[in-house]
């Protein structure tokens, strides 16, 4: 494609040829490199022949020498693997490319990286710090080939010893704007070590970790996407010169995590960081899962994933628990350590039992510890199962050692053991007002060897049709570590077991999966609500079903009405799309407690449909039939596909779209946004 002294005018012009010569020559002929997620997936197959989408940086040598510069060689591909004109004369979008350089001394294989592309910081008037930053200077070479050539500026220090090793980084910025496809990103990092040998490695968390919850990490203006770029810059000894805050990548991300948990922000001390796009103030954050929970990040796939636990310092246990002072041993039981070189005497990876001094026994989640005796539930079977009929429910309720739980240890009001009588599956809206009932089991089952055996004071209802439920949940608190200073007591709950039985002789039908749990434990790690007692989605939507809503737990005196909807569908949404309501969004829970959730920011891209749902269950049709009651909303009741949609996209505007693209014949939003609508909800969700 040769365009060397073409103008922007001239490629527009090849553009349109292409497109009306339906050239699919790049494209067409193998499975497209782009994702749902991307635009360039939806975009005519001409014109990603034109443009071609997407950069990758591929390092090809890098040559050093003592006393003289660094030079990095490298090339810019595309998804195909051709290349790509730095420019954006000979290939579509300029790319703009920034060098780091850095380097892990020779003293410290594996450990933590000193920065050599430095940068002057004067943001705060008057104050001059050096800061991380990228090469400016340097000389940029385009070879005969089409590769290029980069020698840095910033010499490597000869104080740099033998045997440390050295790493180029690189991030590349294609600008793609002007064809609707946006800015495309790549980092790049290569290593070697001064003298020869193996590079040593710093990987303590991936990238790919990271992305569980955010999607695609991307800072500093989104150039920045992996963690093997963040470490580069991000290392000890530079702070934020606005707050004083460490920039030390250990540091800030314990500290950015922690937020509204951090002993400081709880004393009255916001944690802040000014980057390079404003002030950032990370107080309010709440990190999704229990903040114990170091495996959340520090997971078995980095190559250094158990060095938290083997390398124990000040500066990292300090960012989490910043109210211990370790000089003068305020709030350190070890009292006043100078160094960290005896850390490691009393904090080692594992102790012998729950709540130690160990690290990975001291960020034990209470509900997750090994101390406690367990419960493991079973439905073995569900009889009187006609309509007009009560089911009667043979279950057992063991330990961890398979012995049986006397049922007495579930009374309440602590305590509980629950059967939830919900359906049909197709949306649980046919049990009274609220689509379902739930029967407190602990008291008039009967035991039989190992078998419990309950019978449902509530009927199957007289006009039941097609599949049903019945799920169990239950809590217990237990005192692990009796008699000792470590003494404590645990709320815990049974996994969640639903059981599916026809009630007319139909074909057994589960409800439809929508979400999976392992991906709500991608950020939430070990999800577990309403007191320990729900934590499957089959047994949340028995009760987060379209007709039932937060009235029973409003404030009695109507102050607060109408009631809030807590179908699953609309409320999950809405609580992860919170900065983006435009209205009020508080649900009252169990104990009259207040649940204000207009502040939550998800933690990922929002439009990734992806992250939550399994794949296609978010196109449409979604399944769903029964009108969902919405009192708070601006429509009431609101059709399915409208409530699901009117979760995320909660403005007026979008309210009125809808109720004017809705009939006495119901929804019409397949006619745009189904599969093969111009404005599929794939495609409208898909970004860069």
């Amino acid at each position: 494609m040769q365009m060397r002294s073409r103008s922007r005018a001239s490629m527009g012009f090849i553009l349109v040829a292409m497109l009306m010569a339906g050239s699919v020559a790049l494209l067409s002929s193998t499975k497209s490199p782009f994702s749902t997620r991307e635009k360039a997936s939806f975009a005519n197959p001409a014109a990603l022949n034109f443009v071609r989408p997407g950069v990758a940086i591929q390092i090809t040598n890098i040559q050093f020498t003592t006393g003289n510069p660094l030079t990095v060689n490298y090339k810019l591909v595309d998804p195909k693997g051709a290349l790509l004109d730095l420019t954006g004369v000979q290939t579509p979008g300029a790319i703009s490319v920034r060098y780091i350089l850095s380097y892990i001394p020779a003293a410290s294989p594996g450990g933590q990286y000193v920065n050599i592309t430095t940068t002057k910081n004067t943001t705060v008037p008057g104050v001059t710090v050096s800061a991380p930053g990228t090469d400016s200077g340097g000389t940029l070479v385009t070879n005969s080939d089409g590769t290029y050539a980069y020698t840095f500026k910033t010499a490597v220090p000869n104080s740099v010893p033998q045997g440390s090793t050295l790493t180029v980084g690189m991030t590349a910025s294609r600008n793609l704007t002007e064809f609707d496809l946006g800015t495309n990103y790549a980092n790049a990092t290569s290593s070697f070590k001064l003298g020869g040998g193996t590079p040593d490695v710093r990987q303590v968390v991936t990238t790919a970790t990271c992305n569980k919850c955010h999607s695609q990490i991307a800072f500093h203006g989104g150039s920045r996407r992996t963690m093997e770029i963040c470490i580069l810059c991000h290392v000890p000894g530079f702070v934020n010169p606005q707050t004083g805050n460490s920039i030390d990548m250990k540091v800030m991300f314990h500290k950015i995590h922690m937020g509204e948990n951090l002993p400081s922000v709880k004393a009255g001390t916001p944690y802040q960081i000014n980057g390079s796009h404003g002030s950032n103030d990370y107080s309010d954050i709440a990190f999704p899962a229990n903040p114990n929970t170091c495996q959340a990040c520090h997971a078995a796939d980095a190559k250094q994933a158990s060095a938290f636990t083997t390398h124990p310092t000040a500066a990292a246990c300090g960012s989490c628990h910043d109210n211990v002072n370790f000089v003068s041993g305020v709030n350190h039981l070890g009292g006043p350590a100078a160094n960290d070189n005896q850390c490691a005497n009393c904090h080692i990876p594992q102790g012998e039992v729950d709540f130690d001094a160990s690290i990975l026994g001291a960020h034990v989640n209470g509900n997750q510890s090994s101390l406690l005796p367990g419960i493991q539930g079973k439905i073995l079977s569900v009889t009187n199962t006609n309509p007009g009929q009560k089911p009667v429910v043979a279950f057992q309720v063991q330990d961890s050692k398979g012995v049986t739980i006397p049922l007495a240890t579930f009374s309440k009001p602590v305590h509980r053991l629950a059967l939830v009588l919900a359906g049909p599956t197709t949306d649980y809206t046919g049990i009274n007002a609220h689509g379902y009932i739930s029967e407190d089991a602990s008291k008039t089952s009967v035991l039989n060897g190992d078998t419990y055996t309950y019978t449902f004071t509530t009927p199957i209802p007289a006009n039941a049709k097609g599949t049903y439920s019945i799920g169990m949940e239950g809590r217990r608190n237990d005192t692990v570590l009796a008699g000792t200073t470590k003494a404590r007591t645990i709320e815990y709950g049974m996994k969640n077991v639903v059981y599916n039985f026809s009630v007319d002789g139909s074909e057994v039908a589960p409800r439809r999966a929508v979400v999976a749990l392992s991906k709500c434990d991608s950020c939430h790690w070990n999800l577990s609500l309403h007191g320990e007692n729900r934590n499957q989605i089959e047994q949340c939507v028995l009760c987060h079903n379209p007709v039932e809503n937060d009235a029973a737990r409003r404030p009695a005196d109507g102050s607060a009405n109408p009631p809030e909807s807590i179908d699953l569908a609309l409320m999950i949404h809405r609580i992860h799309s919170g900065p983006n309501q435009s209205r009020d969004f508080t649900i009252y829970g169990f104990g009259g407690s207040k649940n204000n959730f207009n502040d939550v920011g998800y933690p990922g891209v929002l439009n990734d449909c992806e992250q939550c749902h399994l794949p296609g269950t978010y196109v449409l049709p979604i399944g769903a039939t029964a009108m969902i009651n919405d009192t708070r909303g601006y429509i009431n009741p609101v059709h399915p596909t409208t409530g699901a949609c009117l979760g995320c996209h909660a403005s007026i505007d979008a309210a009125s779209h809808a109720l004017v693209n809705t009939t006495t014949l119901g929804e019409s939003c397949f006619v745009c946004h189904g599969p093969d609508g111009d404005y599929s909800v794939a495609k409208v969700h898909a970004s860069n």
